[in-house]
Formats: C-alpha cells, structure tokens, sequence
C-alpha cells in the first residue's frame, strides 16, 4: 500500500497514527502542498480534489479522505479497535472526531488560507482567522470529552477520537493558540504522546520534513 501524503498535513497525520497503532506497513509517498504538486495531473488522476492524504490499495484501489481511510483500516485490520463497540459510543467519538476532521480543520487549512489572501486579507488577519478556527474547534472538543475519565478522549486506550485530536493541537500550537485553556485535552495528548504510534507519525520525524 501506498500511503499519499505530506509531512504537516493533519489529515495525513491522523492517517499515519491510525497505521502506527494498528503496527501495519506502508509505503510513504510526499507531495509538497505549498509547491503545488497536489495539483499535478498525475495525482488528480488518484485524487481529483487534489487533497492529501490519499490510500493506493496493492489492487490499484485508491481511498481518500482521512476518516474514510482510517474507518476502511479499522473494519479490514481490527485489531486494536479505533471506535468503541456500543453505538452510542461510537456515536460520541465520530462526532468528536468530526468536529475536528470536517468543522475545524477545513476552514483553516492552506487551501482556505491561501484564498483568504487572494481576497485581500494581510497575513496577521490571515493568522488570526486560523487561530480563531482553532480556538473555536478546540472548546467544544474540550467539552465533549470533559465527563470522560480517560486518560484519552474516550477511554483507557487511544481511539479515532485521539488520532485527531494530537494533529490539531500541533495546528493550533502552529498558529500560536494557547492550548492551556485545555486541560482535559492536553491530557489526552501527553497520554498519546508516550505511545511511540504517535510519537513516530509526527511531522517532524518524516522523511520529507523540513
């Protein structure tokens, strides 16, 4: 399998952490997002929204969309289990998860910035967006996972919920966020920070960081 990605994409991110933690193989294959080559022919052929990350099966099947990757890796590799098995539960760690994957994390990534300025903003209104973006997504998440002892967002063990979380905490440590107003969240991220599946996924530990 190979894995389509870039070093400090969060969606790509999440979707390493989700292989780490299932201990699964796969072959890493960049595309530089602020040099454009998500845009190149040859990977809108695999990906016509032109995002990363994207899944090459070995029969030649391509997935995309993080969530929809790591659900497809969780259902074929079962073990260990990234959602709870009691419905309700899984209720509750998807909607956690995607208020970070398709309510946060969206509407202050490059594309979204890159158009904020092509309509006019200057770079600290750009900034300032993007942290606000941050803040916002981070106190609900807050919330939702504050009755939860943990020490992860839902429980005991690490779960889709957490494969999310610890990449938006980098981005909105990168838009110069004070995190600290999240408790209950910091503590789920240094729980999963001394797991080495997320320690390994992390960008800085990429062969095309920089």
């Amino acid at each position: 399998m190979k894995l389509h990605g870039y070093f400090r994409s969060s969606a790509a991110w999440r979707v390493r952490i989700a292989f780490n933690l299932k201990a699964i193989a796969v072959e890493h294959v960049p595309h530089h997002l602020r040099h454009g080559a998500q845009r190149d022919p040859a990977y809108l052929a695999l990906n016509p929204q032109g995002l990363v990350p994207a899944l090459e099966l070995d029969d030649g099947t391509v997935l995309t969309q993080s969530l929809a990757i790591i659900e497809w890796l969780d259902e074929t590799h079962p073990r260990p289990a990234l959602l709870p098995k009691a419905p309700l539960e899984r209720a509750k760690v998807r909607a956690f998860a995607q208020a970070i994957a398709c309510d946060t994390h969206p509407v202050q990534n490059l594309k979204v910035l890159n158009r904020l300025r092509e309509l006019g903003h200057d770079g600290e209104a750009v900034l300032a967006w993007a942290a606000g973006v941050n803040a916002d997504g981070l106190s609900a998440c807050e919330q939702l996972a504050a009755n939860n002892p943990g020490p992860f967002c839902f429980g005991p063990e690490p779960g889709l919920a957490d494969i999310c979380l610890v990449p938006q905490l980098g981005n909105a440590r990168r838009f110069k966020v004070d995190v600290a107003r999240f408790p209950r969240l910091l503590r789920a991220e240094a729980a999963a920070m001394e797991r080495p599946a997320f320690r390994d996924a992390a960008p800085d530990r990429q062969a095309d960081a920089e």
